[in-house]
């Protein structure tokens, strides 16, 4: 690595600095250096050569801890363990507290199960009027497309549903879900997500979003995905092309710390940009991950020079087995607050948890009304200083600072 590039605890790199695969390991592809140009730019070679053994784990990790192994050894009967070599690259081998290790790698924690968490933290089965199909809010559906990831985040929501390990047996059910669509007509935005709909071939994908396209009422369609990160080799410029047919396409990636935002992935982002496609991303407050002022500031800054606006920052659901991963909610507030007039708003997510129990998405700010009297209202700017807005107010009433 180059020490110079990444001096912050646990590899923080500066938001200006994108570091391709080679600047991680000198070897140029770590345990896969010796793969040809060919085979490692192929996301169908990605795909077939993922980390999900313990074995190939111990190969590849060395000093694995004890929670590790176990937790690997767990993960065929929870949530699978699966790791791109493009993303497992991005591991540093010799930190334990390596951010990118966190998200990927298993740990025996997830057994342990606290009494206020669930497997479905934000009630979509109790919201799913056909397989596959997620209707919470009046005028939008969430579509599940399949329940295979190209990597298994260890904090996953659908854990229950994603890699069948736990046996949920999700079978989406395309023509009953666009049938419900075209049957309600308050829906205008259809969001599709998983598992990863971009791990679906061009044909198919074509096939899916023609279909949903082709229902008058709906007005904008949207892609949830991660693979523009775990892989950036699928986002390939055929199927950005196909993509570009189906206008307004809106997309939310999926990042949490500036170290996934290498030169291949910030150039598959800008091959999506080129495509017209608006990019959101959506990240999850982690412990151990991104909750430090200069990972979230770097992320962020980052972000946007590879054309993504930051979108969301969610509080990690109460998913079951996550509490070693999961930061406070006066942490998360914190951390809004020191971006806001320390960078450019932009650069600012909006602080969101999904309530539990299906109650959808609700905004988390600072507080920085301090008050409302006899029509004046009292602010606090990022400085911590104090202002009046009169609505109207008091005659004679100096206005601004106080």
């Amino acid at each position: 690595m180059h020490p110079e590039l990444l001096p912050v605890a646990h590899g923080v790199p500066p938001s200006d600095a994108f570091l391709a695969l080679k600047e991680f390991h000198p070897a140029g592809r770590g345990p896969w250096s010796g793969v040809s140009d060919t085979d490692w730019n192929d996301w169908r070679w990605q795909l077939k050569n993922r980390i999900t053994t313990l074995e190939q784990l111990e190969a590849y990790l060395p000093n694995l801890s004890p929670s590790e192994r176990a937790g690997a050894t767990l993960a065929r009967s929870k949530l699978a363990m699966a790791i791109t070599p493009h993303f497992f690259n991005l591991i540093d081998p010799n930190d334990p507290m390596c951010p990118i290790r966190w998200q990927v790698v298993p740990r025996v924690e997830e057994t342990r199960t606290a009494s206020w968490e669930m497997s479905d933290p934000c009630g979509e089965d109790s919201h799913s009027p056909v397989p596959g199909l997620v209707h919470r809010y009046p005028d939008r559906v969430l579509f599940l497309v399949t329940d295979r990831c190209a990597a298994y985040c260890r904090y996953c929501t659908r854990s229950r549903l994603v890699s069948n390990a736990a046996g949920y047996d999700f079978h989406p059910e395309f023509d009953r879900q666009i049938a419900y669509i075209e049957e309600h007509r308050e829906i205008r935005d259809v969001l599709l997500s998983g598992g990863d709909p971009l791990l679906f071939n061009d044909e198919k994908l074509e096939y899916l979003l023609s279909r949903i396209r082709a229902i008058k009422h709906v007005e904008f369609l949207r892609i949830g995905t991660r693979i523009p990160v775990f892989l950036p080799q699928r986002i390939t410029p055929e199927l950005c092309a196909m993509l570009k047919q189906f206008h307004p396409l809106f997309m939310s990636i999926h990042s949490n710390h500036p170290r996934e935002l290498t030169t291949e992935v910030r150039d598959a982002l800008g091959r999506l940009a080129d495509a017209g496609i608006p990019l959101g991303n959506q990240s999850v407050l982690l412990k151990n991950v991104n909750d430090s002022e200069d990972a979230l500031k770097a992320h962020v800054q980052k972000l946007l020079m590879c054309r993504v606006r930051p979108y969301y920052l969610y509080q990690c659901d109460l998913i079951q087995g996550s509490s070693h991963l999961r930061s406070e909610v006066s942490r998360g507030l914190e951390l809004i607050k020191s971006l806001r007039g320390f960078t450019t708003g932009y650069a600012v997510p909006q602080f969101v948890v999904d309530a539990p129990g299906g109650g959808g998405k609700v905004p988390l700010n600072p507080d920085t009304i301090l008050g409302t009297t006899e029509g004046v209202v009292t602010v606090e700017n990022y400085e911590g200083k104090v202002f009046e807005y009169p609505e109207g107010g008091r005659n004679g009433q100096q206005i601004g600072e106080i």
